[in-house]
This record gives structure tokens, sequence and C-alpha cells, in this order.
């Protein structure tokens, strides 16, 4: 069903609904951010945690190295479709768990990503990724009719449960918690999601809770926005106690995720740095070649 660009609707007068570019979403209902919302999470989440053994007892020709690949690639998708920030985490859980069920061949991984893309999009998108991007994303490497197939395919081993518990689904918990001003908690919220996106594609993280993960990178966040700029009274190791009181977790334990977590964006930056390099090397390569023979050979 189409939407038309511009609507009139009379209510006490003519108001006009200006057309945006921006998609509109739901505004975060706060009845949600209730103690007993939480405590439902935190129950459920368990039900959701991939085995943290599936390379080994499972799969035969996938390796950690491929899912970073895989994850970084559905990454980019997520992003250049400008999907919701529910898309990505859902999408890699829905992976996850097909592959601690299935043995899947390695020519069949990045049609397996693109489904459990399909699938996540069609539950947290007005507008699903189509099968025809999805396609193109690939370059072509399988079908619409593949994708469809795949498809079922998850849905039958998943049981059709999709709607898993991910660590966004925290992260609006946290927020409130720390009760920043709006302005503060959007710069913290921006700070976890990176760390969050940055964890859904890091194999370390898959055994661990999703609320464990959702706390640790908002202390992380808090950490790297430091709590006196952000209008906090008190520490970082504060607000991380706070967190795991939150979660009943150990905070050393949610300390060393966090610190795990910093590792992970130190490695991150540096393979970042690492793939620039030969750019930077051809451009310096190009540039000697387009010097005057006799600039190089002679002095002046």
């Amino acid at each position: 069903m189409s939407t038309p660009k511009h609507t009139e609707t009379s209510m006490e007068g003519l108001l006009l609904c200006w057309e945006t570019e921006k998609e509109l979403r739901a505004l975060a209902d706060p009845v949600l951010l209730q103690s007993r919302v939480l405590e439902r999470l935190l129950a459920a989440q368990e039900r959701y945690i991939p085995s943290p053994t599936y390379f080994q007892c499972v799969q035969k020709e996938i390796h950690p190295y491929m899912r970073k690949m895989l994850t970084s690639w559905m990454l980019e998708v997520c992003e250049d479709q400008r999907c919701g920030e529910e898309v990505f985490p859902m999408a890699v859980n829905c992976l996850d768990r097909f592959l601690s069920l299935v043995a899947v061949e390695k020519r069949q991984l990045q049609l397996l990503g693109a489904t459990c893309l399909l699938l996540a999009s069609k539950l947290k998108e007005s507008r699903p990724m189509s099968t025809e991007d999805l396609c193109m994303y690939s370059d072509y490497s399988f079908t619409g009719r593949e994708l469809q197939s795949m498809e079922l395919l998850v849905l039958n081993q998943l049981k059709w449960d999709l709607e898993a518990v991910t660590p966004r689904n925290f992260l609006s918990h946290f927020l409130a918690l720390l009760n920043l001003s709006a302005e503060k908690a959007e710069q913290v919220r921006k700070h976890a999601e990176t760390f969050i996106a940055l964890c859904t594609t890091d194999c370390t993280f898959i055994a661990l809770p999703p609320s464990m993960v959702a706390a640790a990178s908002t202390a992380a966040a808090v950490a790297g926005l430091r709590p006196e700029n952000l209008g906090m009274s008190y520490s970082s190791v504060t607000t991380t106690k706070y967190l795991a009181q939150a979660i009943r977790c150990d905070p050393n334990i949610l300390r060393m995720c966090q610190e795990q977590i910093e590792v992970s964006l130190e490695s991150s930056l540096q393979q970042a740095q690492r793939d620039r390099l030969p750019d930077y090397k051809a451009v310096e390569e190009m540039e000697r070649s387009s010097t005057p023979t006799d600039v190089l050979d002679f002095d002046l």
C-alpha cells in the first residue's frame, strides 16, 4: 500500500503534512521503561543466546574470520539502507542461532546473512529490504528464488521465533537509569550503539548475555565521554557498578567486558588504519611515477 507524498487533512482547519526525506519513526513509549519490563527482558534473554561452540561442534567450513567479514558486510548494508538500530543486531542474532543448529557451506554464508537481514527488516522496518537490493549488494552471488528458499529454512529452524532480545533492547533502560539530560543521553546513546555494533561483529561477544553487552557498551560510552562532561556527579567506576546492579552481575565481570570492548575498538581502529596504508602507498607511487624523469634523476 503506497503512501501519498502530500496529505491534506481537515481537523478544525486545513493541515498540511510536508514531505520529508527522513522516515518518521515512533517515539519511545515511557511505559516500556518501567522496571517490570527490564525484569522480563532479563528473564527472556537466555532463550536467545546462541551456542558459543558452534564453530567447533556444528560448522565444518565456517570459521570466525568468515563471520567477521559477513557481519561487517551486513552492517554496511544496514547503514546504506538507513535501517533502524534494531535491525542489525536482530539479524546477527538470527544468523548465530541458525549457525548453532545447521551446518552451512561457505558458498551459502552470504546468502544466509542476506536472509537474516531480510527477516529482521520485515520485523522492524515499515519498508523492509527488497530481495532485489540484497541480490545487488551481494554482486548477484545468489538469486531471489534462493533467498526465498533460505528464508523458509531459517524460519523453520528457528521455529518462527525471530523477535530476539538483543543489546539494543536494554539501551533505553540504562540511559534512563543514568538520569542524564536529553542532549547528554543522546550523546551516550550514539556512542553506546557504536559499541554494540562493534560487539555484534566480534566473535568474542557471541556467548555474552545481551544485557551485559549493552551495560558494558553504555559504561564504555560514559567513560569515553567522561562523566564530568556529561554533568554526572559520580565516576565511570560508579556507573559500571550501578549498571552491574541493574542486571544482577558482578561489577568486576562487567568491567572486564567493558575493557574487552575497548580492546576490540582499538583493534578495529588499527585494522582500519592498516587497510588504508596500501591506498596511501599507491598514491605515493602514482605521484612518483607522474614526476618528470629529469627532476628525479638530476639535481637542480
